[in-house]
């Protein structure tokens, strides 16, 4: 195999006409120039110049392999540019949230996408178990969850909270938690996680929600309160999530007497070098999310 900086050598030499001036330009000795051609004229097995009073002339094959080592060498500097350029605006990012958070983010990233359209989002929408997950195993750049893990691998930043909703298939006077029982709870992939939170601070007599019979489950966003907007039961969900509803007429949002804001948390990886198009999506999702 030939080495590309023999090549590099002699395209330099070619272009100067001469060794000193080759030496000087690449940083090296004018006897490493005249090792480096004496190397590739060997690899080829032909003389690549013809020394003349004034200088040197290129043999053909010294012609020839000129009109081809620009190639590779061009090549080489494009390769090496695209590979260290670290840019805010070109590459890849993959996101991941839960549905609440998504609904409201996604379409601002995909306009963040339309300003820079070599910028790829990729968003997924999963609970917050499963983008733990998948931030441990690289599988994604940044993540959204509602709930703070204990790991020295990633960086937890609270960036925005939100108020839960106790959403009924209609009002209730004296709502109580055998209301609730009667009603039967419709789950969604995080609704333990929601349902426990909020009712925990209004009932003092609730345990979990596993003692309330589930009636049904979703786990696509938009349908999740299409069972409770039928009579099938109550659930508990972020505010962002029940305003995307298609059809609120059809629901109501009880007020309890103790709001439950959850917490937003912004996670990366803790990495010494983290790519500039991973920090710019970063810091505009933290914006995004805090106003």
């Amino acid at each position: 195999m030939i080495n590309p900086v023999f090549l590099r050598t002699f395209c330099t030499l070619v272009e100067t006409k001469h060794f000193t001036k080759t030496a000087e330009q690449l940083f090296i000795t004018q006897s490493a120039v005249s090792q480096h051609l004496r190397k590739l004229e060997n690899l080829l097995d032909e003389p690549l110049i013809q020394k003349t009073e004034k200088g040197f002339v290129l043999t053909p094959t010294g012609e020839q392999t000129y009109q081809e080592a620009k190639k590779v060498v061009a090549s080489l500097q494009a390769f090496k540019e695209k590979v260290t350029t670290d840019s805010e605006h070109v590459g890849v990012v993959k996101v991941m949230s839960p549905g609440s958070i998504g609904l409201r983010l996604y379409p601002q990233l995909l306009a963040l996408q339309t300003q820079f359209p070599e910028l790829i989002i990729h968003y997924q929408f999963a609970p917050n178990n499963s983008i733990v997950k998948a931030l441990q195993q690289g599988d994604i750049d940044i993540g959204l969850v509602t709930e703070h893990a204990n790991s020295s691998l990633m960086n937890f930043e609270e960036v925005a909270q939100e108020p839960l909703q106790l959403v009924l298939p209609s009002p209730i006077e004296n709502l109580s938690l055998e209301s609730l029982r009667q009603l039967g709870f419709i789950n969604h992939p995080d609704g333990h996680h929601h349902a426990n939170q909020l009712l925990k601070a209004n009932f003092a007599e609730f345990t979990h929600i596993k003692d309330i019979k589930e009636n049904g489950f979703s786990n696509q966003i938009g349908l999740i309160l299409t069972p409770v907007s039928i009579g099938l039961g109550f659930t508990v969900l972020p505010q962002s999530a029940v305003a995307s509803f298609a059809e609120p007429e059809k629901i109501h949002i009880h007020e309890l007497t103790k709001p439950s804001m959850e917490p937003i948390y912004l996670v990366m990886q803790n990495k010494k070098h983290t790519a500039k198009r991973l920090l710019f999506v970063h810091n505009k999702i933290k914006t995004l999310l805090k106003n």
